[in-house]
């Protein structure tokens, strides 16, 4: 009986070392981690005023698909000067909880969006169309098939703050 509290004693050791270990890295080290977070896709980006198709999993909305795919969502728009509802988009996306801006270019949002408690990362992409007077969106699921629609959620709670 005592060898296997030495042993259960030991193992107990062992992961509180290294979840202190990854505590650490989480907040003192570059960028934020969690067993959950899984990689920054390759293939984002607005090309040829389409982002990346989703792939068959729910866990994915955008304004670029056909309104017939279940993935759809409306664009964000807007009226008046594009770079004025640009950067009203931008502020508020900034301003949403467990928000960080990966890339800000002209016309071109990319964030990533960190669910609390687990750390699911969802990437969410804008982008402008100032001749159609609308904010194209995608926000996608790094991992798992479901998300209880939190992207398409996330996008209408930023549509509403975006005051449309």
């Amino acid at each position: 009986m005592k060898k296997w509290l030495k042993i259960a004693g030991l193992i107990l050791v062992v992961l509180l070392a290294i979840a202190g270990t990854l505590a650490g890295i989480e907040f003192l080290g570059g960028q934020p981690m969690s067993l959950f977070a899984g990689s920054r896709p390759t293939y984002l980006g607005f090309n040829d005023g389409k982002f990346a198709p989703p792939t068959w999993k729910p866990n994915c909305v955008s304004s670029t698909v056909e309104k017939s795919d279940k993935h759809h969502i409306a664009p964000l728009a807007f009226t008046g000067e594009p770079t004025a509802a640009w950067s009203r988009l931008v502020g508020v996306v900034k301003a949403q909880a467990r928000a960080s801006v990966v890339s800000e270019k002209p016309g071109y949002l990319y964030a990533e969006f960190k669910s609390a408690g687990l750390g699911f990362v969802d990437d969410v992409e804008f982008a402008l169309d100032a001749a159609g007077s609308v904010i194209h969106v995608r926000s996608a699921s790094r991992l798992g098939v479901r998300d209880f629609d939190v992207n398409r959620k996330r996008i209408e709670a930023i549509r509403a703050a975006f005051g449309q």
